[in-house]
């Protein structure tokens, strides 16, 4: 006798293959297996079984072994699969590969957590303002509420007390971080407060131990999971309380296929468990801001910070009249954080040395030979590196071109500048945090630590020291540079700068009121510089919104970008243009079609990279109509289609 196995791959393939298998093997919905595929064996999830042969005109094949004892997902997962499927217009193998533990590792950032003691991190005496927020979360109807709150204004005792709710009345609970530098002090909160309900969920773990927390969380053995963006698939029974953390940030976003948003896939969840979605940030993406004003999301204010601290002092400085990275103002307050027995944070959100060797006599710059990015130099390990594939070679004495000994770098990264305080500020103890420095688990967490107890004067690093910190003694923070992200040819590259302006300054001063912000910029007068350096929120988004209203961009459209990529260039263009010409008159009444075009990153890792940007106002209609196109679009062989639905970057 044998039974009959429905089962789906990670492949770009949307639909089901029938297997089967013996009877008396111990398999149903939610096993993963290895079947026969073509002239490969595959891991497969099976979602659905059934006793009674089903009609076919093709042999049907037996599985090949059985990976799991017992499920490793429930129906619930299947569903969302399901949804992720024909939302993201990928297949339900691929959706299911990513949520399942030991699918797909997806690069997330590790998430690190310290043992500070329970006692340190235990839930404070509420603020009036807060207990206000908790009455409004309490009270609310629909399943969204969005908490807006100073930097320092104690939305993470909110969360805990809203999550504390939950956890009592038998709901389940996630908490999502964007990213690393966010993660420890939120762990060691929650932990401290409930102790071994909390379940930590990333792509730090290998894949066992990520399983085995999998399960644990399928068995409602916890109902309190904390992670990075894949967290939003955590298996929990009846949940009742999804927490966004830093909503605005873009690492909610994944950058392989499916191209999930983990708040998108959070409000789905929401609505069909009826659980809600508690969100929160100083610096909420625009989108979510629009909401709040017109009243489409619900929201509460936090206008003031807690621990008698104030909003920094926030000073310009014009670095055209300055030379090297370090201005003379910035040097003046660094040693006078010092003198005070006062700690201090430098924000660069570009590692390496210089990040571009130049030639003075004919001009040349040295780029990767698989991307269209110029090379980093990172001196202490002598190499030009790619930041987007990793290639790295040998730092060259003369032009590659012309031979000229007229060569140098331009611009500067963390390990120049971790170089130059060594010179100006002997006496401080410095430490740089970036991705070439904290390679193990347990590294940033240590340097963190030693940082909250006075041992580091200076904290030095990219992103990871630029949110979610929280340190007594930090009375100045320094933007090394505030203009890196603003040329970029993306329209929100003036919101990004302004949220990781009012971020970075966030850490000034959070418990005294003598917080002081020195932003480096060669650009005094941009908009987004000097609304975040007055801390000027509303004002900014006022600004924003119109501009997006006025250009037909998000939140009063939605965005679809379709990339054609192949390591053959004509190719690639003609794969590109022959979508256009074939689809454009069907898409055309419900969308417009800009492109296509070039994308601003022209070449990474060895592929050609052109594409088509869809703004639609119809977008119910545009996305049936792209479903049905890839049904049935082939690509030419060796050219490869990203369909990225709601892209947050358009480099």
């Amino acid at each position: 006798m044998a039974v009959y196995l429905d089962v789906v791959f990670n492949l770009p393939i949307n639909k089901t293959f029938i297997y089967s298998c013996a009877a008396e093997k111990q398999v149903s919905r939610g096993y993963r297996i290895v079947a026969p595929f073509g002239n490969r064996e595959l891991l497969g999830y099976v979602i659905d079984k059934k006793k009674e042969k089903p009609e076919s005109d093709f042999e049907i094949k037996n599985i090949i072994r059985i990976i799991d004892k017992r499920p490793v997902f429930n129906s619930e997962t299947v569903d969302l699969a399901s949804w992720i499927s024909s939302m993201y217009l990928c297949s339900a193998g691929e959706a299911l590969c990513l949520m399942i533990p030991g699918g797909r590792r997806e690069h997330e950032g590790d998430l690190l957590f310290t043992d500070d003691t329970a006692a340190e991190y235990k839930i404070s005496t509420m603020a009036s303002q807060q207990n206000q927020a908790i009455a409004a979360i309490r009270a609310v109807k629909d399943h969204m509420f969005y908490l807006h709150g100073v930097t320092g204004s104690g939305k993470t005792n909110v969360f805990l007390t809203i999550a504390k709710d939950m956890l009592q009345n038998g709901k389940g609970v996630i908490y999502l971080v964007p990213e690393i530098s966010l993660t420890h002090q939120v762990v060691a909160v929650f932990k401290a407060e409930f102790g071994s309900e909390v379940a930590i969920l990333h792509s730090g773990f290998t894949p066992s131990e990520r399983l085995k927390t999998w399960l644990s969380i399928l068995e409602g053995k916890q109902k309190l999971v904390i992670g990075v963006r894949s967290a939003v698939f955590a298996p929990l029974k009846n949940l009742g309380l999804i927490i966004i953390d830093e909503e605005h940030e873009n690492t909610y976003k994944s950058n392989f296929t499916p191209r999930y948003h983990a708040r998108q896939v959070a409000m789905f969840r929401a609505k069909k468990e009826k659980a809600l979605l508690l969100m929160g940030s100083a610096t909420p993406s625009v989108e979510a801001y629009y909401g709040m004003k017109t009243g489409k999301l619900a929201y509460f204010h936090l206008p003031q910070r807690l621990s008698g601290g104030s909003m920094p002092q926030v000073e310009i400085v014009d670095m055209k009249e300055q030379s090297g990275p370090f201005s003379d103002k910035l040097i003046t307050e660094i040693n006078a954080a010092y003198n005070s027995g006062k700690q201090c944070i430098l924000f660069l959100n570009r590692r390496g040395f210089s990040y571009f060797f130049r030639c003075a006599s004919c001009g040349f710059e040295m780029k990767c030979l698989r991307c269209s990015v110029s090379l980093t130099f990172h001196k202490q390990k002598n190499r030009m590196i790619c930041h987007y594939c990793g290639y790295k070679t040998s730092p060259p004495s003369v032009c590659p071109k012309c031979n000229s000994l007229d060569v140098g770098y331009l611009g500067f990264g963390t390990e120049l500048i971790e170089e130059q305080m060594a010179v100006l500020f002997p006496q401080l103890t410095v430490k740089r945090v970036d991705t070439d420095t904290v390679k193990k688990k347990q590294e940033l967490a240590h340097i963190l630590r030693d940082f909250k107890e006075g041992k580091i004067d200076v904290l030095l690093g990219t992103q990871m020291v630029a949110k979610g910190l929280n340190f007594p003694k930090v009375s100045l923070v320094g933007i090394i540079c505030a203009d890196t992200s603003l040329h970029l040819p993306d329209f929100r590259a003036s919101e990004r700068t302004f949220n990781l302006i009012v971020q970075v300054a966030g850490r000034a001063g959070r418990f005294s009121p003598d917080g002081k912000v020195i932003i480096q910029t060669y650009q005094t007068e941009n908009t987004a510089i000097k609304l975040a350096s007055g801390h000027k929120i509303d004002d900014y988004y006022t600004g924003e919104i119109k501009i997006r209203k006025e250009l037909g961009f998000p939140p009063f459209s939605r965005l679809v970008r379709l990339v054609f990529r192949g390591k053959y260039l004509q190719k690639t263009i003609k794969a590109a243009e022959d979508f256009y010409a074939h689809h454009h008159e069907k898409l055309k009444p419900f969308a417009g079609l800009l492109g296509p075009a070039e994308c601003p990153l022209s070449r990474i890792a060895k592929n050609f990279r052109y594409h088509i940007i869809i703004r639609t106002f119809k977008f119910t209609k545009l996305h049936s109509l792209l479903a049905d196109i890839f049904a049935e679009y082939k690509p030419p062989a060796g050219v490869y289609v990203e369909v990225d639905i709601d892209p947050v970057s358009l480099l």
